[in-house]
């Protein structure tokens, strides 16, 4: 975090407004801010070959932007406000502009977090107003995606090694998030949120030494319940050599309305995931494995989420009885430049979806310094029906990114 004294004299303006009802000096009322925040730049140039159908894929060129901006002021001993804005899309996510099909246009900025937090009680924060939802359901903040939100409470405490947290919301902005209101299978139809369902948080975690374990309760008014189950570990093999683990399992109950007649298991929608991933000397691997039910996939809310296994093109958010096969590995090339190469195999037997996918890319990471990194990603995509085998989607891939932190 930096003072915000090294802001713009417009910025420090701007956080004036935040102080109290009784005017103060200026230097007074900023001096308590703190400021952080982020710059990205995305140019993507997707194109298909037009000998397969492409069902739901187009070619593209589209430059993306998003800014986002934290400022967090001190109001006493015991309370903090917060806030972010952001220069980004509807959905709190890239601000897309079709560099084929649009001319250069500017985007809005909006209000996206102003809570604030009480810290009255020892080992205890309480949240209260409008904050990002921190759950493995949903990405409260996110500098290369969109991000849900939602007005209420949550409250968090540490006992030792066991932290306990609830949380109640009285709004969302869940009814902007493509990937969960894209669920329309065979059993159902579109989930049709409107934002002003009641969504409720509950957790229990445990930090040992070695490992993390995770319990989490989400339930969303007339539309869902669900829990997830998580092991995360990090293993010091030698002092250039380290290994993460992770075993995960998810479990979200649809509401009887999106499965008309359907048994309770017919309702049920999971997922579990093993991935272990590891840095030795210059070399970093990964290979995960994830697999969702025969009832349904859906397990996440933001494609993005730790509930769900994404690639680039690929994810099993969504996808019934999917086997989902992803792996990675590079070297750096220098202390600052990385080359990596992931491969990613989802293949699934269901009716509804019947596929079988697959992707290659390449990507080259240079990090000029800790706040500034641009990266060069390039692959491809197939898609397959499962059954017949016959080609529906290829595509290459590329993108360019450039981001700032500060």
């Amino acid at each position: 975090m930096r003072k915000i004294s090294k802001l713009s004299l417009v910025a420090a303006v701007a956080v004036a407004g935040f102080s109290t009802a009784n005017a103060q000096p200026l230097e007074e009322a900023i001096k308590n801010v703190e400021v952080s925040g982020s710059v990205v730049y995305r140019y993507d140039n997707f194109h298909n070959d037009n000998k397969y159908s492409q069902t739901g894929n187009t070619d593209s060129g589209k430059n993306n932007y998003k800014v986002g901006l934290n400022l967090s002021s001190k109001v006493n001993d015991y309370v903090k406000f917060n806030s972010r804005f952001l220069v980004a899309g509807a959905d709190s996510g890239f601000a897309g502009l079709d560099a084929k099909t649009d001319s250069d246009s500017n985007v809005e900025t909006t209000l996206s977090n102003a809570y604030f937090g009480l810290t009255a009680i020892p080992n205890t924060v309480v949240n209260v107003g409008k904050q990002g939802l921190a759950t493995p359901y949903t990405v409260a903040v996110d500098i290369n995606g969109n991000e849900q939100n939602g007005t209420g409470v949550l409250a968090l405490t540490t006992v030792d090694v066991v932290t306990l947290g609830a949380g109640a919301f009285n709004q969302t902005n869940l009814d902007k998030t493509n990937d969960i209101n894209a669920f329309n299978g065979d059993k159902g139809s579109t989930l049709g949120l409107t934002g002003n369902e009641n969504l409720y948080v509950a957790t229990v975690q445990g930090n040992l030494d070695f490992v993390k374990l995770e319990a989490w309760y989400l339930g969303l008014e007339d539309t869902f319940n669900s829990y997830t189950l998580a092991a995360t570990g990090n293993i010091d093999l030698a002092q250039d050599a380290k290994i993460g683990l992770e075993a995960r399992y998810v479990n979200l109950k649809l509401d009887s309305k999106f499965v008309p007649g359907a048994s309770s298991d017919d309702r049920k929608n999971d997922m579990f995931r093993l991935a272990a991933d590891g840095k030795f000397s210059i070399v970093n691997a990964r290979l995960a494995y994830t697999q969702t039910g025969k009832h349904g996939g859906l397990t996440a809310v933001d494609q993005d989420a730790k509930n769900t296994s994404l690639g680039w093109a690929l994810s099993s958010n969504n996808v019934d009885k999917a086997k989902y096969w992803q792996a990675a590995l590079g070297a750096d090339i220098l202390d600052n430049l990385n080359f990596t190469v992931n491969y990613g195999n989802l293949k699934s037997k269901e009716n509804y979806d019947n596929i079988k996918q697959q992707e290659v890319y390449g990507q080259l990471t240079y990090k000029m310094s800790k706040n500034f990194t641009t990266y060069l990603r390039y692959g491809n995509v197939e898609e397959k029906e499962y059954s017949t085998g016959d080609k529906t989607i290829s595509q290459d891939r590329g993108r360019v990114q450039v981001a700032y932190t500060f």
